[in-house]
């Protein structure tokens, strides 16, 4: 199981008191006022900082950290991301999970055959999809609802699937050759 997660990704300097824009890049936002602290990471430095005060305009919040005053000293952290530990997460309601535990995630069928090996999860506005890549390459979309998905078992590294009629065909049949 994944022990941190990206939170958000510092975008620009905002104002003149080493404020800055994040992206957020969490299902819930809001929960950025919640914050103590995060982990601010450049590829060169790691570093835990205080949030001071967080902000919202548009889709991005406005933060400003602790010890951090001027454009000058901001600017030198974007492009940085922002982590959270575990601990910190929102908590999961039944049946809900992080999507980092679920990617890599063994895929088998109702029968304990392998099917592949969960690689992407994609955002639609109704239901998530779960890609999944087959030993031979092919990709297959699994809708993430109960009728599909019979069982995750995080822990022994697993996801069982209802193969639905023809999805498996449909997948084959739009396989480039």
């Amino acid at each position: 199981m994944q022990k941190e997660f990206q939170v958000g990704a510092v975008a620009s300097v905002h104002g003149i008191k080493g404020e800055v824009k994040v992206f957020p890049t969490t299902d819930e936002p809001e929960k950025y006022k919640k914050l103590k602290s995060v982990l601010l990471r450049t590829g060169k430095e790691e570093r835990q900082v205080t949030l001071q005060s967080v902000r919202f305009f548009k889709q991005m919040a406005i933060v400003k950290f602790e010890g951090i005053d001027s454009p000058e000293e901001a600017r030198k952290y974007q492009g940085a991301t922002l982590w959270i530990t575990r601990d910190q997460a929102v908590p999961l309601r039944a049946h809900e999970y992080y999507q980092a535990d679920l990617i890599g995630l063994l895929v088998v069928d109702e029968e304990g055959k392998e099917l592949g090996r969960l690689t992407d999860i994609l955002e639609t506005g109704a239901n998530d999809v779960y890609e999944v890549t087959m030993p031979d390459g092919e990709i297959v979309l699994f809708p993430a609802i109960r009728d599909c998905i019979r069982e995750v078992d995080i822990d022994a590294g697993y996801m069982k699937v209802h193969v639905m009629e023809g999805l498996l065909d449909a997948a084959r049949s739009g396989k480039k050759s």
